[in-house]
């Protein structure tokens, strides 16, 4: 019996297909066993020996592998075809020896397509395990773990409210804190621009102003009303003829077909995808045997793939469509590595597979792939120009027609934060002609910062430097999502005080090591490990010599020392100059006290040098000079009823109001929905909860207010959603006890918590279930649709990681029922089975 094992158990099923009676397929279900997270899983001081685990949540799999392995003449270790596949094949391997059930003869295939061509050519020729990808797969593994456990620690100690670094996490981090820099910065331009609307043989087109009084002009020459409506006369005045046309021909190629990168990019901005989802949907496809392995950074495909997709075009459009020569592409992404065969559908004539999202990305795939072997589009690009009489004023339109469509008839790329467009159509014009002037306009813009990143435009930005391979950047991404140092709205991702405060220290700090080009560096330090030029643990050498003192020397300061040194570091961003010239630092509160950055159980602030006696404080991401966000406290007024002042506060959860001093004082959130916020309102919000009457079932009050979730009715234990902060006001007895009554009719326990999730964390590192956080009887639990794990004290539900949460469910998971200790005596069955196994034998 030959045992074969892949990853997944759809790839498994569908692989046992292929195969003859002989051979047994399991899946290892992902990795199989990893570092532990604890000091020491990777000792430094012995040639960086790693001390590796077994998932818990892996042991029935684990032995299910063993015992089969037992069994076999062979073993074929057939995982995915790069780094990591090679990876969990040698942990499969090594889990084997350890367990003394490796079978003598163990081999390694890949195929880069589950189809029974690719998969019956990988078994007829199998290879030894790549031990340069194995080292360079170790490599990164111990680089990454003595990143985050040698400096995790140093920015918990030493930067409150931080939560974690990591090699490439921190580099990404601080091109988004980077951008959001530039934006706060920039300093919007006025200008002006002077357009006429023309007509020519009834077709109108629009000409802009490029020259006028005799001077060129470009985007920021008029950067006033004033000189736009002198300029916009002289148009009025003017009588334009065509002075010159000029045509040139233009090419278009098609792009080549998808990376796992330019597939990321591509689905983000037509498909609106996550990175993560998108891998994994593009998984779920490569396992029903619908497309070709999805990580790889090869542009390429195969000979036979080419000639089927010009045998799709030409059978889909004309023989035009189809270019004279198959169309060979490079791949020419920085540090390029394990090129495998581009992302393309494993059958051409397949125009559609499966539904959904799943339908919509294959779409996408399939027509990139098929698109990258069509005929290029050829365009005519016009120019005109038209001046008045005199020759001083000068009129310019420009336009595009496509003569032959080519690919564009089935695709065409997108773009990222796009800013013009030439493609109007122009009518046919010659010299001497005069063309109606219609209208002129002058119009006002104004100048625009560099757009945040969308997850398209991040990764391209990663892959251009070389940091990160493109596998990983959908885990880098969530990672800082999961942090909370990023936040995206809209599908851009905005910086985070925590992200801004992180990049600070490690600018300050590591400077070295946030750096682009050393990241980039160490990347091409690991490729090189992959291709066999470099020695894995020389490599960590390096980088452990310089790194380690580093981290003790910033272990050594004084928390109180590192606020300073982050005050100087930051000043000109969160002190600027000032445009009266004052002092940027002076308290506009007190007016005698000093703004200095301050460090706080809850992360950084800025506050006064004068407190107690001054309480003025501002978040730390609101830099100096910023109008009308200022959280000293405002005084509302008094409440009639205590005389006591009720003050509008800045808190670390955003703004609250507060009556009174002292342990005494009572406080409320201001919930996001009230417009302006004045006393009557405050006293309001104060006074919840509101107590509306009792049940006229159980006699027991019925209650409104406020909570981590919204306005809420309560009763008994019982709940019912609210839709706006004035309902709590205003909802009556009657409309109570309906809302309540809904709300106990709508299903399972609402009274007990929200059913549905507060947040969904993403797919299982290793199971690739949903899990979800949600909220209980007893607090707040994660799940993963099998498994729920309550979370400890010590875990904020807001602050809890995918991967934090996959562990406690694996843990839970490997833990013995509670009050199920005493089940062992029934293991007597054995003897009462026999008889079935002889029944089933006979059958």
């Amino acid at each position: 019996m030959q045992l074969v094992i892949v990853e997944s158990p759809a790839k498994a099923k569908t692989i046992e297909k292929y195969l003859g009676a002989d051979y047994r397929v399991l899946a290892s279900y992902g990795h199989v066993r990893d570092l532990p997270p604890k000091d020491g899983s990777v000792d430094p001081d012995h040639g960086f020996a790693m001390e590796w685990e077994n998932y818990a949540d892996k042991a029935k799999q684990l032995k299910a592998i063993a015992d089969e392995a037992k069994k076999a003449d062979r073993l074929i270790l057939a995982t995915d075809p790069d780094r990591e596949g090679e990876a969990i094949s040698w942990h499969v391997r090594e889990v084997l020896k350890n367990r003394k059930a490796l079978p003598d003869k163990v081999e390694r295939v890949t195929f880069n397509a589950i189809t029974k061509p690719a998969v019956t050519a990988a078994m007829a020729a199998p290879r030894d395990l790549d031990t340069d990808l194995i080292d360079a797969y170790r490599a990164r593994r111990a680089l990454d773990y003595l990143v985050g456990f040698t400096l995790s620690p140093v920015l918990w100690r030493k930067l409150p409210g931080a939560k974690s670094a990591g090699r490439v996490q921190s580099v990404a981090l601080r091109l988004i804190v980077d951008r959001e820099r530039e934006i706060e910065l920039f300093r919007s331009q006025e200008y002006w621009s002077v357009t006429a609307t023309m007509e020519q043989d009834g077709t109108p087109f629009a000409a802009r102003l490029v020259q006028w009084d005799g001077k060129k002009l470009d985007r920021l020459s008029i950067g006033d009303e004033g000189t736009a409506q002198r300029a916009k006369a002289d148009v009025e005045a003017g009588r334009f003829a065509v002075q010159s046309v000029e045509t040139k021909p233009a090419t278009r190629n098609p792009p080549p077909p998808f990376t796992t990168s330019t597939l990321q990019q591509e689905a983000a901005r037509k498909l609106g995808f996550s990175a993560s989802h998108t891998m994994r949907i593009a998984q779920a496809l490569y396992e029903d045997g619908a497309i070709t392995y999805m990580r790889t950074d090869g542009v390429q495909m195969d000979g036979s793939a080419i000639s089927a997709a010009r045998r799709a075009v030409a059978d889909r459009y004309d023989a035009s469509y189809v270019p004279d020569k198959p169309r060979q592409y490079q791949t020419k992404a920085k540090n390029a590595q394990e090129a495998h065969e581009a992302i393309r559908p494993t059958d051409f004539s397949r125009d559609r597979v499966g539904s959904g999202d799943h339908a919509r990305l294959y779409e996408l795939i399939w027509k990139r792939a098929l698109a990258s072997q069509m005929a290029s589009a050829r365009m005519e690009r016009t120019t005109v120009e038209l001046a008045d009489g005199t020759g001083r004023h000068i009129l310019r339109a420009t336009g595009q027609v496509v003569l032959f469509p080519g690919y564009l008839a089935l695709y065409e790329e997108g773009v990222d934060d796009a800013e013009g467009d030439d493609a109007r159509r122009l009518p046919r014009m010659r010299e001497g002609d005069a063309p109606a002037k219609k209208a002129v306009e002058a119009e006002q813009h104004f100048t625009q910062p560099p757009p945040r990143f969308s997850e398209a435009s991040l990764v391209k930005r990663l892959e251009e430097l070389g940091i990160g391979r493109p596998s990983t950047y959908a885990s880098i991404i969530q990672t800082l999502k999961d942090r909370a140092y990023v936040r995206v709205e809209k599908n851009r991702f905005f910086a985070e005080e925590s992200g801004r405060l992180v990049t600070a220290f490690l600018e300050r700090f590591f400077e070295r090591y946030v750096g682009f080009d050393y990241t980039a560096e160490l990347e091409e330090e690991l490729d090189n490990i992959s291709g066999g030029r470099a020695q894995w643990q020389a490599v960590l050498e390096a980088f452990w010599r310089d790194f380690k003192p580093r981290t003790a020397e910033v272990m050594e300061q004084k928390p109180s020392d590192i606020t300073v040194a982050l005050d100087q570091f930051l000043a000109p961003y969160l002190f600027p100059e000032r445009a009266d010239g004052g002092d940027p630092r002076a308290c506009p509160n007190c007016g005698d006290g000093k703004l200095a950055l301050r460090g706080g159980r809850f992360g950084a602030f800025i506050a006064c040098s004068n407190y107690p006696e001054c309480k003025y404080t501002r978040r730390f991401a609101q830099p100096g000079g910023s109008e009308g966000e200022s959280s000293a406290p405002e005084s509302l007024g008094r409440d009639p009823e205590t005389g006591l002042e009720v003050e509008r506060k800045s808190g670390r959860f955003g703004p609250y109001i507060q009556l009174g001093e002292g342990k005494d004082a009572k406080r409320a959130s201001i919930p996001k929905d009230i417009g302006e916020l004045d006393l009557e309102w405050a006293l309001k919000l104060l006074s919840l909860p509101r107590t509306i009457g009792a049940h006229p079932d159980s006699g027991n009050p019925i209650t409104a207010s406020i909570g981590r979730y919204g306005p809420y009715l309560a009763h008994d234990g019982k709940y019912a959603r609210l839709q706006s902060t004035a309902e709590v006001f205003e909802t009556g007895m009657n409309a109570a006890v309906v809302k309540l009554a809904e709300a106990a009719a709508g299903g399972g326990r609402p009274q007990r918590g929200s059913r549905e999730p507060l947040k969904v964390l993403g797919a299982h590192p290793r199971t690739e279930a949903e899990i979800k956080l949600m909220e209980g009887r007893y607090g707040p639990y994660v799940t993963d649709g099998t498994t729920n794990a309550t979370l400890p004290k010590t875990i904020a539900p807001d602050q809890l990681t995918l991967e934090e949460a996959a562990q406690l469910i694996d843990a839970r998971a490997a833990a013995p029922a509670k009050g199920k200790k005493k089940a062992a005596p029934k293991k007597k069955a054995p003897a009462k089975k026999a008889p079935a196994k002889k029944a089933a034998a006979k059958k």
